[in-house]
């Protein structure tokens, strides 16, 4: 990648695929993003750059390549896959460009300083941590075989419900069929592991569409 390739992401602005960085931040800060970008669709990391697309450059880029490979190195879990390039900009200015892959290992997980892990997705340009059924569907994406079920009276009305108002959540669906959240969450992940439904992560609330709605439906 050279300086027009960057000035032609840095274009785009910052969304659900593309990051900005004046430089470094503190390692659990950038672990977060890092594993939200590889937890959703994988992405670009661009450090140097101000979030107004300004390109400054940091001003010691081995400095920063050494903090940054340490907070994947000791934050990470299981380890990222990651390419790292140096960009000259000017003077002893460069660009650090980071691509993370979409990655076939998720779930990653976050590792906090006190031991407890935690996932993050990409919602925008936001990283929010991912939901139990969230976690649950990654994992599931790791086993290619078919899922299958039958539908039932609930089934039913979930796709009635889906077809008048669009999306569902696992809290309206618990109320919609009167039955626990928790038999509510595992029913639509199932849905969604037997391409039914299609699951939508959100900073606020996830929520399920009818598979292949989720254009309409965001």
């Amino acid at each position: 990648m050279n300086l027009d390739d960057i000035k032609r992401l840095v274009a785009q602005g910052e969304g659900l695929t593309i990051e900005f960085k004046r430089k470094v931040p503190q390692a659990e800060r950038i672990a977060k993003e890092l594993i939200a970008l590889a937890n959703t669709e994988g992405g670009h990391v661009f450090f140097g750059v101000d979030d107004d697309g300004t390109i400054t450059g940091v001003k010691d880029a081995v400095e920063e390549e050494y903090a940054l490979l340490e907070a994947i190195n000791q934050r990470c879990m299981p380890p990222l896959s990651f390419e790292l390039e140096r960009v000259f900009v000017r003077g002893r200015r460069d660009v650090l460009v980071l691509f993370i892959p979409k990655s076939p290992k998720r779930p990653h997980y976050l590792v906090h300083e006190d031991g407890q892990q935690v996932a993050y997705l990409r919602v925008d340009e936001m990283s929010v941590e991912a939901s139990k059924e969230a976690i649950r569907i990654m994992k599931a994406e790791r086993d290619p075989t078919d899922t299958s079920f039958r539908f039932g009276d609930n089934e039913l009305k979930l796709m009635r419900y889906l077809e008048a108002y669009g999306r569902i959540t696992v809290d309206q669906y618990a109320d919609l069929a009167g039955i626990p959240r928790r038999v509510a969450s595992q029913t639509l992940v199932l849905m969604v592991r037997a391409r039914v439904l299609d699951f939508h992560a959100n900073d606020r609330q996830d929520f399920f569409t009818t598979a292949l709605a989720g254009t309409s439906a965001s």
